[in-house]
């Protein structure tokens, strides 16, 4: 039977956030400017510009981001960015962390070689806000170990960051920390000392980016909408040499008639 040539029996879902002007941004300097450079009243065409890094909205993170002498995206294969996988709900409110017990009672069941997308309901939140930065959910040291034992094929989560906030500078780890007040806050919520809560800094970047699994924060768009699915996966970033990130667009794809098919080159 010949492949189908028509895409009409396919569903297609927007897992991104919009990207551009105003967004919001990840707690650090702000570093996405934009420039109206030609418009039609003037120049018959539209032109923008734009300055800024690639750490913002929905992308993905390479391991040289946070380890010397590691691969770029251009290194990781192109194989890791299509394919089968799930969405999973994993429920998670203030600090919450996502565990490795999160991860293996996930329905439908994580197996070797998914594309795993974690929707913990935090995309719900997306805005300028401490909700989503600041007190929000996020994966750390055992869930990645759990991920990468599992040999899944690349990971994206619906919060800020590839790591939980309190593994990031916004408590005393790197450079931070750049948020003083969330430790007092988690102090007084707690009474805990978020350093020996947290003690690891990016630990589930160095965990998942060195062992190949590409991480995608930022997840959101039309993520409700395929959780508890498995779906097909598809997120590319650009060819893009020495790049420690990336934007990238993410879209689950769904066939109920299952009869497409992928060409065979003939």
């Amino acid at each position: 039977m010949a492949a189908p040539t028509s895409t009409d029996g396919l569903q297609f879902f927007n897992l991104t956030q919009e990207w551009g002007h105003g967004m919001p941004e990840w707690p650090s300097t702000p570093s996405l400017d934009f420039h109206i450079r030609q418009f039609h009243a003037k120049d018959g065409v539209f032109v923008t510009e734009f300055d800024g890094i690639m750490h913002r909205g929905t992308h993905m993170d390479a391991p040289v981001h946070v380890l010397a002498n590691q691969p770029y995206i251009t290194d990781y294969q192109l194989w890791r960015f299509f394919g089968t996988g799930v969405a999973v709900s994993i429920p998670k409110g203030k600090w919450e962390v996502i565990t490795a017990e999160d991860l293996e009672n996930a329905r439908p069941r994580i197996q070797p070689h998914d594309i795993v997308m974690i929707n913990t309901g935090s995309h719900r939140l997306w805005g300028d806000n401490d909700d989503y930065f600041a007190h929000g959910t996020g994966l750390y040291k055992e869930a990645a170990e759990w991920l990468v034992e599992k040999r899944v094929k690349l990971v994206g989560v619906d919060v800020q960051a590839l790591d939980h906030p309190l593994g990031t500078k916004i408590v005393a780890h790197g450079p931070g920390p750049s948020h003083p007040h969330i430790m007092e806050e988690y102090k007084a919520e707690t009474g805990r000392d978020v350093m020996e809560d947290f003690p690891f800094w990016e630990a589930s970047h160095k965990t998942l980016l060195p062992n190949g699994i590409p991480g995608i924060e930022n997840v959101g768009g039309e993520l409700d909408e395929v959780t508890g699915k498995r779906c097909t996966f598809m997120v590319f970033p650009w060819r893009y040499p020495q790049g420690e990130g990336c934007a990238v667009r993410i879209t689950a794809i769904l066939d109920p008639s299952q009869t497409y098919r992928i060409e065979t080159g003939e």
